[in-house]
């Protein structure tokens, strides 16, 4: 259940938004970055953290997506491009101080919440940034090894969603979805009472 955990954890996180910088627009992305990885490390560290109550496992979460980053990275070099190319963020440092925070705070898991997301918060950005002036200039490696883009007749055709979006069986199910936690939430309290 531990692995099933970390590696859902861990796709949730690359799957926030960008979750490797490419150097030819790494700049641009950093903000786009730096705003869903640090929701998404602070949620999936911390629930991964407090599942098995044991300070390290936030490290150890991080260290996880920072080795599937390196399969990435690697994929990239395989292809003929450089090792500037894609540049592994920093998650592990953060990851640390979350997991201070919870052995400072003897386990305490608002603390670990509130002390260490704000933590993860701060310190991403800055370690990331860190790691992103070590890199070659971003104008030549975009101009020496632009990205491939699809042939337009490979292009995918846009799905034809937006009338969709009006349907009364849409905003019905949106609105179940929504409402299934609190209500479940609520029963399971009503049932314990």
């Amino acid at each position: 259940f531990i692995v099933v955990v970390a590696v859902n954890s861990t796709l949730l996180a690359i799957n926030a938004g960008d979750y490797i910088f490419y150097t030819d627009w790494a700049w641009i992305s950093f903000v786009v970055f730096s705003i869903p990885q640090s929701t998404m490390l602070a949620v999936g560290a911390i629930y991964y953290m407090l599942f098995t109550g044991v300070p390290g496992t936030a490290t150890y979460y991080a260290t996880i997506m920072t080795i599937y980053t390196w399969v990435a990275k690697g994929a990239w070099f395989a292809l003929g491009y450089p090792m500037d190319f894609v540049t592994v963020p920093i998650w592990i440092p953060s990851a640390m101080l979350l997991d201070l925070t919870y052995w400072a705070t003897r386990r305490n898991k608002h603390a670990a919440i509130i002390i260490g997301g704000t933590l993860i918060g701060l310190s991403l950005p800055m370690f990331n940034m860190i790691d992103l002036l070590l890199i070659r200039d971003p104008l030549e490696i975009a101009f020496k090894y632009p990205r491939p883009t699809l042939p337009p007749y490979m292009t995918p055709i846009e799905p034809q969603v937006g009338k969709f979006y009006n349907s009364p069986v849409a905003l019905g199910s949106g609105a179940g979805a929504v409402l299934t936690v609190p209500i479940a939430a609520l029963g399971a309290k009503l049932n314990t009472w």
